[in-house]
């Protein structure tokens, strides 16, 4: 029953098949076995993973287990406050990953809540009203403006019925329905108009339909079981970080039997080898870390909260700046989601209102203005919508009522004559309601003249110019069917016949309009020059025609010089929309996505093909038009096959299965659905394209801070390193005690590498390449952070072993080694902070970093010459003379990297 293509059967065809009486209904014995053999008109949600199991698997990634292993050895050494501190991290790290996790998993419960409760059944020849999940294929069921479909239906009779369907197709507007009519069978499913969803939701008119799927087996059942395939992947940061992870795990175990083996080769204490080599194991584990990426994906979120970008899953934001492609959905996100004007054709002139080059009315000669008004005027009065002041946009008005009127009471609106101020004046009279079978609507107006000189002579005087005395009658519809019902043609202050040259004159013009993806529709007035009484019957007839409208869904403003931005970041924007080519071509040509609208590809045309036919399709194509959800998971697996780090915008339940398997998932914050929010990993919360490119800024600072973090804890490291492994060479055996290297440790994990974490965005960074998403972290930088620790430890081991080679107490020069390693990893936080000298950079862009250095320097001194923690660390007092040296000699890698920095701009 499911392979059926419903679309392609008639009325009585889809009866038969569906053994269903069309007059009476299934009958009441056949539904339980229908019940049986379906199932439950409900989706079926797979069973999730246990909340126990989410929380243990955050412990296992190759940093974390490092860790853990850190936390046990500084536990049997002794250490308990690393053990603590490490252990307290961990927990923390694991109930952030914990809670998103968590939520994630909600998706599908909140994407059953679409099914509605009740509807309205006929069986047995009886209307019955009955659960919704109860339902069975065969049902019929009456469907009216509010309801929201319960089930996949094929429509058996329709009235002026609009169903709005843009959660499940991506069509941004209500989609007229008609029972009568057949479709082939690859058409797309926004153009089935004899078809009506399940979740999609009736805007207009009223229906009666036969159930042809139920529960899975619908279309956003389809969407639900896509939900269910894929599992969370792993973001290149935490890919990053484990592959960090194992080096260091290797690392550490190296570093051990080396140090260790050296000392006991020395004749060392083994006892004190031990403590030294398990000591320097922790001190390459930057058990800091976690912390710092937290605090830095943290501060990130909140920064991309004032940007309008709330972000669902922390990890997530980094991802940002290793994105490479955008897709984004047209809808909303790309265009505005609310249809506009954009055009006034009258008679032979054209009026632009779109945002660059708008045209001024005032700039028309007089009677074309005068024709303009009443042009605004009859749509505004032909009209069933009105306005009320919007609640989410200050000082702008939302559409009460159907989309396309709303956009002429709009435009009228901004040229000052909007509806609410000329209804008293223009009260209606009568009107024949719009019906899909004529395309029109006709509103008769009464005239209140004295009023109206009051409020716009020119209307009043432009009015009797036409012989208008009386009663003024409006119709608006399909422009072709409008002008077979008319005779006149308005053109300034002049009336023509509407002869034939006139009538492909006008058709030429809408040809125009609708193949730059624009919705028209037709104006015409008619001259009631006679009284009106109750029995009155309006005839659309011998009518005069003034002009059309242009409407579309414009572009939103920033969303073109954003589209230049990411495409400066090398970043590639991808258009995937429900909507009509036409429309997608248009908007994607203006904002120089794509050269000319032949590149836009229909989503139909990925089906049936190989994964390498598809990647090379994807690879030439930037537009996509009338997708599935099966299509928009189709585009995300290609570019990821490519190795692609992608992000995807959408607003509708059709978009939640490409938002799960993309690598960052963007849902709108407006007109989301829950369902998309609930799998998304951020949620724009304006909607707005240029928030997406923002917030790509803000993940590209972070992973430079994150980067910035480790390559100065691993730097730091490394000369503690070398100072341990040149030491005995140059006659010092055992340059640092265990507690003075775990110092050192806590002093470079501290303050100082937290601070590195809010650092403010370089200049350059949206004019550079996106982050790659392969190798690790440090990249090729392994040498320059092995070199920058050995000059680090020379600069150390060099006065250090003058004051051991001049007869001075050893608690003195290891003192003055300690005190030159701290305050060298001190000055070193300016070196990695920035590409700039640190004169250039100034303190006011990170105050934090001076504070940091500053507090971590008066604590060095705590240590130096405050007699307990003597004791504990091993230190003497310097002098003061001897306290100057070792800052000097301290301060010689900030120099060097400033005279380097001088010719190399890219350290």
């Amino acid at each position: 029953m499911d392979k059926q293509q419903w679309h392609t059967y008639s009325i009585e065809e889809t009866a038969e098949k569906l053994d269903t009486d069309l007059k009476s209904g299934i009958q009441e014995s056949v539904v339980q076995q229908r019940l049986e053999e379906y199932g439950k008109n409900e989706l079926e949600e797979k069973k999730g993973r246990n909340p126990i199991k989410i929380f243990l698997m955050q412990f296992t990634s190759t940093i974390v287990i490092v860790l853990l292993v850190a936390a046990v050895i500084t536990g049997i050494i002794g250490e308990l406050r690393d053990t603590i501190v490490i252990s307290i991290i961990l927990i923390i790290n694991a109930l952030i990953g914990f809670s998103q996790e968590y939520r994630a998993e909600k998706a599908m419960s909140t994407l059953k809540k679409l099914s509605i409760p009740k509807v309205r059944v006929k069986r047995s020849g009886t209307e019955k009203v009955i659960s919704s999940t109860e339902i069975v294929p065969g049902d019929i069921v009456f469907l009216e403006a509010g309801n929201y479909v319960p089930a996949d239906m094929r429509l058996i009779d329709t009235h002026n019925l609009k169903i709005q369907e843009s959660a499940l197709t991506g069509e941004s507007q209500p989609v007229e329905k008609d029972a009568d009519e057949i479709f082939e069978k690859d058409a797309d499913l926004a153009v089935r108009k004899n078809m009506a969803y399940s979740g999609t939701v009736v805007s207009y008119g009223r229906a009666v339909g036969i159930v042809v799927r139920t529960g899975m087996k619908t279309e956003i059942g389809k969407i639900a079981a896509m939900l269910q395939e894929d599992e969370e992947g792993q973001t290149p940061m935490q890919k990053r970080l484990d592959k960090l992870g194992r080096i260091l795990a290797f690392a550490s175990l190296v570093i051990v039997v080396v140090i260790f083996l050296m000392g006991v080769l020395r004749g060392e204490d083994l006892k004190v080898m031990f403590m030294t080599a398990v000591s320097f194991a922790v001190a390459a584990v930057p058990e800091g870390l976690p912390t710092v990426v937290t605090i830095a994906l943290a501060l990130g979120a909140r920064r991309m909260l004032s940007r309008n970008a709330l972000v669902r899953r922390l990890m997530a934001v980094e991802t940002l700046g290793s994105v490479n492609v955008i897709c984004s959905d047209k809808t909303g996100t790309i265009t505005e989601n609310r249809m506009r004007v954009t055009v006034l054709e009258l008679a032979g002139n054209r009026l632009d209102f779109g945002k660059e080059d708008a045209d001024d009315p005032d700039s028309l000669p007089d009677d074309d203005q005068s024709a303009l008004s009443l042009m605004l005027l009859g749509g505004s009065m032909c009209n069933d919508a009105r306005l009320e002041p919007s609640k989410k946009r200050k000082g702008d008005f939302d559409v009460i009522g159907d989309p396309t009127e709303g956009a002429l009471v709009y435009v009228a609106k901004k040229v000052d004559m909007g509806k609410d101020e000329y209804t008293e004046i223009f009260p209606r009279i009568n009107e024949i309601p719009f019906e899909s079978e004529r395309k029109m609507m006709s509103t008769v107006h009464d005239i209140l003249f004295e009023q109206l000189d009051k409020k716009n002579t020119r209307i009043h005087k432009y009015l009797k110019l036409l012989d208008i005395d009386h009663n003024v009658a409006f119709t608006k519809g399909a422009v072709d069917q409008l002008i077979k019902n008319c005779n006149h043609v308005l053109d300034g202050d002049e009336i023509f016949e509407l002869d034939d040259q006139w009538k492909k004159k006008i058709m030429e013009e809408h040809d125009k309009l609708a193949k730059n993806g624009m919705r028209v529709l037709g104006i015409a007035y008619k001259n009631v020059d006679y009284e009106i009484d109750e029995d009155y019957e309006y005839k659309e007839s011998d009518m005069t025609f003034i002009g059309m409208f242009g409407m579309m869904d414009p572009e939103r403003e920033g969303v073109k010089e954003a589209i230049a931005t990411a495409k400066d970041a090398g970043i590639r924007s991808i258009m995937i929309t429900g909507d009509h080519p036409l429309t997608a071509g248009y908007i994607a040509q203006k904002l120089n996505m794509i050269e000319n609208r032949e590149e836009v590809i229909l989503g139909r045309e990925l089906e049936g093909r190989s994964d390498d036919e598809i990647d090379q399709i994807v690879k030439q194509k930037s537009v996509y038009a009338r997708v599935t959800p099966e299509n928009k998971v189709t585009i995300v697996k290609s570019l990821q096959r490519q190795g692609k780090t992608v992000s995807m915008t959408g607003d509708g339940v059709n978009d939640a299965p490409a938002l799960k398997r993309a690598d960052i998932g963007l849902a709108m914050g407006i007109t989301g659905t829950d369902v998309s929010k609930e799998v998304s990993d951020m949620v724009l919360l304006d909607d707005n394209f240029s928030t997406i490119v923002a917030a790509v800024k803000e993940g590209r600072t972070i992973y430079d801070n994150i980067q910035k973090f480790i390559q100065y804890i691993l730097a730091s490291n490394m000369a503690e390193i070398w100072i341990m492994l040149l030491g005995p060479f140059l006659g010092i055996p055992l340059p640092l005690l265990p507690l003075q290297i775990l110092w050192v440790n806590l002093i470079s994990d501290g303050l100082p590498a937290l601070s590195l974490s809010v650092e403010p965005a370089e200049k350059n960074i949206m004019k550079r390449k996106p982050n790659p998403i392969n190798g690790n972290i440090i990249g090729t930088k392994w040498i320059y952070l092995i070199l920058t620790g050995l000059i680090i430890a020379i600069f150390t081991l060099i006065p250090s072993l003058s004051f051991k080679n001049s007869v001075m107490e050893e608690g003195t020069w290891r003192t003055v080694l300690f005190s030159i390693l701290v305050f060298s990893q001190l000055f070193f936080t300016f070196c990695i902070r920035s590409h700039k000298s640190v004169f250039k950079h100034g303190s006011g862009n990170n105050p934090y970093l001076y504070g940091a250095v500053g507090i971590s320097f008066l604590l060095q001194l705590v240590v130096i010459y405050v007699p307990f923690f003597q004791d504990i660390f091993g230190t003497t007092a310097l002098k003061f003379s001897e306290l100057m040296i070792s800052l000097l000699f301290s301060s010689l890698i900030l120099w060097l990297f400033e005279i380097i920095k001088l010719f190399n701009k890219d350290l």
